[in-house]
This record gives structure tokens, C-alpha cells and sequence, in this order.
């Protein structure tokens, strides 16, 4: 899924444009037992109430595709009966009035989701008469290629509120505030489904992960039975081991820099489109070479990708790689973070014989909240 389906499916989890016929829930504590379950008619639920579902929902499919949100196929083997795809199929078909099979799946959940604490299992089916669209994109109310039906699965921490004091208005007093079990934002989560195209591809899944760093491999693993790229954080490390394994002990800090610019000017230059922009093999290889590596230094390149990036990594996505909100440059006992878009004022200089940092200064300078004021010679 694109950012434009997820986008379209959000869209969805308000009153006016609710597709959700029914919802489901299992609340667990730490010792793994479940405490309480129900199954509701969603529209029959206070108002108020919707409208607190409608933000965790929304907030499963929140974040950014190829971060925290990941779209995973399903191995041919989960879609022979008893495979995960096959059995969220069959949950999906009997729209949650399946007693027993609900009961399997928080069964199945609980058994795989490795999480401190207590949390909450939702569940919503729910049926979205998917619209056509002009060629020019724009939507038309009256005509219909298809429904997208798909059930939508949150799982949510349930922590204790903070002790203090609050204000009771009826006795007009001020009291011990009662401690609640406060559902937060979700965790994790996925859509089944998904919702490729703008229709639906009951092969693959969009998987959510709050923190793109903590997917939690062993549950999408046991689970979903679905591979997992790796975390943005462990992209960011393999792009960064390639670069300083291709440049060797000639690792210049213009080079660097100059890959830091022109990666960010890429993503800049991608914004627009609708996939996040990866980068391949050759892609990185033009990276380098348009920051200013030769075409000799570029000979050992290929050997050195494959040394570095695994067959099972071969997907870097830009925006797991690069810094696009500060430029850092960092010394032992100094941390300098620039605006991206102003690391040209940050270069090296020769200075007594040794290579020093240089950062321009130019005018309203402050220093610990005092403006410098030079009246004297510039240069001294």
C-alpha cells in the first residue's frame, strides 16, 4: 500500500464515512490472562465512545510507509489451511460473529505477543464501498469499481495512571485522585487485506509498529508468518558501514557531506511520488559518484555491496538513511547539529598545521542567550 490508500482507508474511521459494521475486544493482564471480553455492533456504541476508537484506529495506520507502516506478502504456505493468511481469510468472512474463531485469534495473539504489561486486543470488521475515480483522479460519489472488505486489529498498552490529587467540583474539594487503567495509542497492529491499488489483495497485510526500531520480529515471525525487512535504525547502520567500507581509509569529510546533500535532495525530488524511494545497487552506486567519488575509487564497489548489504537486506529505503532534520558532524568532547539545508557553512580547514572544523559565522550571533558584537578588527 501507497501513503494515498492508507490515507483513504483513515479517512474511513469517522461518523460520516464509518464503514465499520462491528468491533471486538479482549483485555489482558500481565500474567498473560484474559479479564474481559466483548463484541459490540459498532454504531451502537455511545457517541463519545466511537469517537475514542476512531483515534487508536486511525492511529494504526499513522506513521510512514516503509517505517512504521510495512507492507509483508504472505508465504504460499500460510494460505494452505492452518496458515495465518487462511485463517484471518476465514475470521475476515464470518465478519467477527464467530465466537469461537475470535476466541482463537486472541488465543493466537496472546500467545506470540511478547509485551510487558497489560494490553487490549481490538478488532473491527468492517465493509468500504470503494468509489471510482475519474482519469484525472478525482472521485465519483455514485459509481463503484468494488467493496473493500477487511478487518483491522490494534493492540493497545493498558497502564496505570499516575497517583495525585484532583479536584472534585461536586463537594467542592480537593481529593486523592482515583487511579484508572488508561488504554493508550496502540503498539502494534495490522489491516487484513491489504488495500493495493485501491482494491483488495487478500496475499498481503500492512503491518503497524509504533516504534519503527522494535518491530518485533518473533511475533510478525510466529504471527503472521510474514518476513520482516530490517528496522529503520539497522538501515541506517548497513548504509552507513557501506559508505565507510567503499571509502576506505580516504574518508573525506566533503565526500560525506556531499552524500548527506544529494541524499536529501533525492528525497526532496521524490516527495511527490507515491512509493517511498529505495535505493538499489546502482542507485547508490550514482550516489557516490555524484558526491564526487571517481570512477576508480567506484571499481570494488559491487564486491563491497554484497559484502555488506544481505540478500535479505537488499531493500534500503531513503528515509531510513538519511538525516533529513539536522547535519551532524561530532568529535569526542564536541556535537555540532546544523539545519540540512545550511551544512555548507560547516567545512574543514587546515589552521596552525591542524585540521579544524570551520563554521561561519556571520552575523546575530549569540552565546548563551548574549549577542556577540564585533566592533574590532574581524580577524582577530
Amino acid at each position: 500500500m501507497i501513503k494515498k490508500e492508507v490515507n483513504e482507508i483513515r479517512k474511513q474511521f469517522n461518523d460520516k464515512n464509518c464503514a465499520i459494521t462491528r468491533i471486538c475486544g479482549c483485555y489482558v493482564d500481565g500474567e498473560k490472562q484474559k479479564k474481559l471480553e466483548f463484541k459490540e455492533a459498532f454504531l451502537s456504541l455511545p457517541e463519545e465512545e466511537r469517537f475514542k476508537y476512531y483515534e487508536l484506529f486511525r492511529k494504526t495506520l499513522g506513521g510512514t510507509v516503509g517505517r512504521n507502516l510495512l507492507n509483508l506478502n504472505f508465504p504460499m504456505k500460510e494460505e494452505a489451511e492452518g496458515g495465518t493468511q487462511e485463517f484471518l481469510y476465514r475470521l475476515r468472512e464470518s465478519k467477527l460473529t464467530d465466537t469461537e474463531l475470535i476466541g482463537e485469534f486472541y488465543d493466537k495473539i496472546i500467545e506470540h505477543y511478547d509485551a510487558p504489561g497489560n494490553f487490549l486486543i481490538l478488532l473491527i470488521h468492517s465493509v468500504y464501498d470503494v468509489p471510482g475515480k475519474t482519469s484525472d483522479g478525482l472521485e465519483m460519489d455514485d459509481a463503484s469499481d468494488e467493496v473493500f472488505e477487511h478487518i483491522l486489529c490494534s493492540i493497545c498498552p493498558v497502564t496505570l495512571s499516575k497517583p495525585g490529587l484532583s479536584y472534585n467540583a461536586e463537594e467542592n474539594s480537593i481529593h486523592n485522585r482515583v487511579q484508572d487503567w488508561i488504554v493508550d495509542k496502540p503498539e502494534k497492529g495490522f489491516l487484513f487485506p491489504a488495500f493495493n491499488e485501491r482494491s483488495t489483495d487478500i496475499h498481503a497485510t500492512l503491518y503497524f509498529s509504533k516504534n519503527p526500531n522494535e518491530l518485533m520480529l518473533s511475533f510478525v515471525d510466529s504471527f503472521l508468518g510474514c518476513g520482516l525487512p530490517l528496522p529503520a535504525n539497522s538501515q541506517k547502520e548497513t548504509f552507513q558501514a557501506l559508505i565507510a567500507n567503499t571509502l576506505g581509509e580516504n574518508c573525506e569529510y566533503e565526500v560525506v557531506k556531499n552524500i548527506h546533500e544529494r541524499l536529501n535532495e533525492m528525497i526532496e525530488e521524490h516527495k511527490d511520488f507515491p512509493e517511498p524511494l529505495t535505493l538499489s545497487k546502482p542507485q547508490v552506486k550514482d550516489l557516490l559518484y555524484e558526491s564526487g567519488l571517481e570512477d576508480e575509487r567506484l571499481e570494488n564497489f559491487d564486491h563491497t555491496y554484497d559484502m555488506t548489504v544481505t540478500k535479505e537486506d537488499t531493500e534500503l529505503l531513503a528515509i531510513n538513511v538519511a538525516n533529513t532534520r539536522s547535519f551532524e558532524v561530532k568529535t569526542p568532547n564536541v556535537v555540532i547539529k546544523v539545519d540540512p539545508e545550511f551544512s555548507y557553512l560547516v567545512n574543514t580547514q587546515m589552521v596552525d598545521g591542524r585540521r579544524c572544523i570551520v563554521i561561519e559565522m556571520g552575523d546575530n550571533v549569540e552565546v548563551n542567550g548574549i549577542a556577540l558584537n564585533y566592533t574590532g578588527n574581524s580577524e582577530e
